[in-house]
Parts: structure tokens; C-alpha cells; sequence
């Protein structure tokens, strides 16, 4: 017991190290800016030693880049990104995005980290591994790239124009994902761009807002995708052809995804089976509550075989599109399983280089597509504030907990206890 606690005292000092380095490594600031700190939460990757994920942290607030501006974050989505390279102290490998915990880059519905990642080492569990430690790699696992909050200040030489937007100081906004965007688990963030920034309108609440810039996005471009993909098939099957859709998973991202398909589908929703598949047992209600779908329960206590032949008769045969949001290895080999000649499926673009070198031959033979679909773009992203505020399109269930809670909220993410998403607030405006 000793060592155990020697052990994960050195993890706790590894991380606040880190933190104290990343800070450290900030460009530097005037006298003006260094006197000004502002509170910032690091959430680090759980482990059985590491009970202590989450710290706090006083930071300088940042400056403003000349064409930029400085945000005060309302609230941040609790999500993550994937790393690109495996961590040496992992437990097992992160392979999840959303729920068969939210994804990868993408916003990640945390509980499904856990579930994933359980899935994937259930043959040979680790001692004392709680479903908090199943799958998680060192390094800020929910760094917070789902941001909404308010334009504190802007730079020195940003003029207003088009290519602003008309933003201005003391509007709402959210945060486009762009490569490199600032984690937005602090109380400041800056963006070095205007153009990176969607005005969200009055009427929304930034809670809801938060969530959209990475898992919803990502949804909204995946389920135009597999329009596109619909829209072939009837050119080549004929328009009274039946087009069975399979949406894999009931997290946050499958949840929009299925409101997403509602409103891009319903010229043609006659034509289209849609169905899901739960990979918790809550995920049943959460389908039936976010759509009128087929329902198939992927317990993992069955044999792969069976699972296959239930999804089959649930989809009344094999399917032509599969929405994968397991991101795991076990997930895209029983979503091939279900797929049917010439079908494809589609799956997150930043899971696609550890997954496709395993399936692309086994798809290839079986004339199969595997598409990677990237997380959206700018335009996108205001189409969907432009749905979400208008109420054309309704956000799935979600939770909304100061941030000072972050703690807590990751246990209860890690171990179900929250019904879709979970939203951190920082300041409150709503």
C-alpha cells in the first residue's frame, strides 16, 4: 500500500509539472497582463493509482493577439481529443469517441471512454481496474474544445467588415475547432482570428451552444455524407428503393446524428430504414426518446454471432450505410459483419489511420467502403447555431455543472450516471 500511494503521489506531481511547464512555455506577458490570473481546470487521464484526475490551476490571463480576440468562457462540453500516439503508461489504448463511451478529436461522450474501452479488454481485465481506468492514456484527456462564452476584448488592429461578422465586443460566441485552438477549461481563452468564431443569437443559451462546435458538428457532416450516400443509391436502385441506415452507438454523438437525420432525411424518411445500436442499456430510451428507430441492444455478454444475426433481423437484412461512432476495432469488424455488398461505412477521420490498415483489405475483398469523415467546417458550424436557435433541430438531453465539480462530473461520466451530455460552467450569463 505504501508504494501505491508513493506511486500515484509521483503521477499527481508528474501532473502538476506539466501544467506548470505548459504555463511556463506561454509567450510572455506585460507587467500589466502577469498581475491579472484566472482560474483553469486540467483534467488528466484517470488510472488505478491515479484517483486524483482533477486539478486547478491560477494562470495568466491571456492577452489579446492584435487580430484576435480574448473569450470569457460560459461553458465548455465535457469532451476530448484522441492523441495521434499511443502513451507508454496507457492502460489499454483510448479507442472510443463518444459513446461507445462522444469519438476522438471529437467531442467525446466520456462514459463511453470507459464502456469502449472495457469492451476491448474484456478478455484479459486488469487487476483492480475500475470502469473509471479502462482505456485512458496520460495527458489531458478532456481538454475542452467545445467552448461558448463571451468576446471580452478584441485586438488593436481587428476592423469591423465582412470577414468579421459583425462581432464585437460583449457577443455571444462559440469556438470553431481549428487546428490548434486553445483547451477551454479556463475562464479566459483567446483566438488569434475572428474569423474562428460563430455569433451565436441571443435566444440560445451558450450551454447548448457549447456543445455544438465539435460532436454535433462532426455529426451534421457525417449524416450529409450518408445523404450524399442515399442519394446514390436511389439513382442507382430507383427512387422507391429501400435504403437501411445503421447508426452505432447512443451517446452524445449518435444522438445528435439521429436528430440530424430527421431533419436532412425527411424528404425522402419513407425510404429510409433507420436504426441504432445501443451499446449501454440507457442507450434503449435515449434512441426511442431522440427518434422514431429500429433499436438492436449490442450486449457484450453475446456471442459475436449472435449480435451480427440480431442486428440483421432488427435491419430486416444487411445495411448499406453504417454510422460507426464506436471507434473500436471490435465496433468496425461487427459493423462490416452488417454491411451489405457495396455498402460503406464512415467513421471519424482522426481514428481512420489505426483502423483503416487493420480493415481496408477485408473491405476492399468484400467490395466495401470504409470513409473517413472529417469534423465539419465553419460554414457548417453556423448552419447548425442557425438550426439549433431556431429550433428546427432539437439538442439531445444534457446536464449543466459548475466547473468547480469537474471532479465529480467525471466520475459520473465514467460511470454512467449522466443521461447525454454534461456541460461545465464557468460564468453564467443564461
Amino acid at each position: 500500500m505504501p508504494e501505491r500511494l508513493e506511486d500515484q503521489q509521483t503521477l499527481e506531481e508528474g501532473a502538476r509539472a506539466r501544467e506548470r511547464q505548459r504555463v511556463n512555455s506561454m509567450p510572455s506577458q506585460s507587467s500589466a497582463g502577469m498581475s491579472k490570473l484566472c482560474k483553469q481546470v486540467s483534467i488528466e487521464s484517470p488510472g488505478p493509482l491515479f484517483k486524483e484526475c482533477v486539478f486547478s490551476f491560477d494562470v495568466p490571463v491571456p492577452e489579446v493577439p492584435s487580430n484576435g480576440a480574448r473569450i470569457r468562457v460560459e461553458c465548455a462540453g465535457a469532451c476530448y481529443r484522441l492523441g495521434r500516439t499511443p502513451s507508454q503508461s496507457s492502460i489499454t489504448s483510448v479507442s472510443s469517441m463518444t459513446s461507445m463511451s462522444s469519438l476522438t478529436s471529437l467531442s467525446g461522450d466520456v462514459s463511453t471512454i470507459c464502456l469502449a474501452n472495457q469492451m476491448a479488454s474484456s478478455t484479459s481485465p486488469l487487476p483492480n481496474q475500475t470502469p473509471l481506468h479502462y482505456g485512458v492514456r496520460d495527458a489531458a484527456l478532456f481538454p475542452g474544445y467545445e467552448v461558448a462564452g463571451i468576446i471580452e476584448a478584441v485586438g488593436e488592429d481587428v476592423v469591423e467588415n465582412t470577414h468579421t461578422d459583425g462581432i464585437k465586443i460583449g457577443d455571444k460566441v462559440v469556438v470553431y475547432p481549428y487546428e490548434g485552438v486553445p483547451h477551454g477549461y479556463a475562464e479566459f481563452i483567446t483566438v488569434p482570428d475572428l474569423k474562428y468564431l460563430v455569433k451565436v443569437p441571443e435566444r440560445m443559451p451558450l450551454s447548448v451552444a457549447a456543445m455544438l462546435p465539435t460532436g454535433a458538428l462532426w455529426a451534421m457532416n457525417t449524416i450529409q455524407v450518408a445523404k450524399e450516400h442515399i442519394l446514390t443509391l436511389f439513382g442507382e436502385k430507383g427512387e422507391n428503393a429501400k435504403v437501411k441506415v445503421l447508426v452505432v452507438g447512443t451517446g452524445g454523438l449518435a444522438l445528435w446524428a439521429l436528430r440530424l437525420a430527421q431533419h436532412y432525411f425527411r424528404d425522402f424518411h419513407e425510404k429510409v430504414l433507420l436504426a441504432v445500436a445501443c451499446l449501454r442499456d440507457e442507450g434503449i430510451l435515449l434512441a426511442k426518446e431522440a427518434a422514431s428507430v429500429n433499436v438492436v441492444q449490442w450486449n457484450e455478454d453475446c456471442y459475436e454471432k449472435v449480435l451480427i444475426e440480431r442486428t440483421k433481423d432488427t435491419c430486416e437484412g444487411e445495411v448499406n450505410i453504417v454510422i460507426d461512432f464506436g471507434t473500436t476495432s471490435r465496433s468496425l469488424h461487427r459493423s462490416l459483419q452488417c454491411l451489405s455488398k457495396g455498402g460503406v461505412v464512415l467513421i471519424s477521420a482522426e481514428i481512420s489511420e489505426r483502423l483503416l490498415p487493420k480493415f481496408s483489405r477485408r473491405a476492399e475483398e468484400m467490395q466495401q467502403r470504409i470513409k473517413p469523415v472529417d469534423v465539419g467546417t465553419l460554414e457548417q458550424l453556423r448552419e447548425l447555431v442557425d438550426l439549433v436557435s431556431s429550433g428546427q433541430l432539437k439538442p439531445p438531453p444534457y446536464t449543466v455543472f459548475p466547473a468547480d465539480q469537474a471532479k465529480e462530473v467525471i466520475r459520473k461520466l465514467c460511470n454512467s450516471e449522466i443521461h447525454g451530455r454534461a456541460i461545465l460552467r464557468f460564468h453564467s450569463i443564461d
